[in-house]
């Protein structure tokens, strides 16, 4: 026995479309101003510089008074000790003098041969001057020139579009029911290859 009902079914068939959503952007007026900073070279120069210290050099030929005090009393100190020495020396030489010996004029002697003669020359002035100086520098500066932009747009707009979603039925849903068997004929069919049924009416 085989069936005599072929059931088929037809799913539906549904195309979805999406637009995405965007932004229009409508271009409104553009002023560009464009300044500029100008810029330059710089140079500094520092010379050499000389410093003369003249103050010992001008002492030494007009000394100041308080110059003057401190030589006087230097000499004086100086010319003390020279005495000093000179009456020890003389002093212990006529107290170890014998009766024999003359000293008085070896002493005289001494005092008018034995020293050099000064007259009192000198080179004046006797310090020279106090010579430094600073070494000199230069200084270079170099600036570019600068652009400046400026952007100004005006009357922007912007339009915005929502995304959309769109569906589309492209086939319905169906069933089809569709007879397989054979034939059935009321009253039987005479046809010689039928089997003859019992219809009870």
């Amino acid at each position: 026995m085989y069936p005599l009902i072929e059931i088929k079914t037809i799913p539906i068939e549904i195309q979805m479309k999406v637009t995405p959503s965007r932004l229009e952007y409508a271009s409104g007026t553009t002023q560009l101003e464009i300044s500029r900073d100008q810029g330059g070279l710089s140079i500094r120069s520092q010379p050499i510089k000389v410093n003369i210290d003249t103050f010992e050099c001008r002492n030494s030929i007009n000394p100041t008074t308080p110059s003057l005090i401190r030589q006087q009393a230097q000499a004086g100190i100086q010319a003390a000790y020279k005495a000093t020495a000179t009456m020890a020396r003389e002093g212990r030489m006529m107290m170890e003098a014998r009766i024999d010996q003359n000293i008085i004029p070896q002493l005289a002697k001494e005092q008018n041969i034995g020293q050099p003669a000064n007259v009192n020359i000198e080179f004046l002035p006797n310090v020279g001057p106090d010579i430094s100086w600073d070494g000199g520098n230069i200084n270079i500066q170099y600036e570019m020139d600068k652009l400046n932009f400026d952007w100004r747009m005006e009357k922007m707009s912007f339009t915005f579009i929502p995304g959309d979603i769109e569906f589309v039925v492209t086939q319905r849903p169906d069933v089809i029911i569709k007879y397989v068997g054979e034939p059935l004929y009321v009253p039987p069919s005479s046809a010689p290859d039928q089997s003859s049924m019992d219809v009870n009416v």
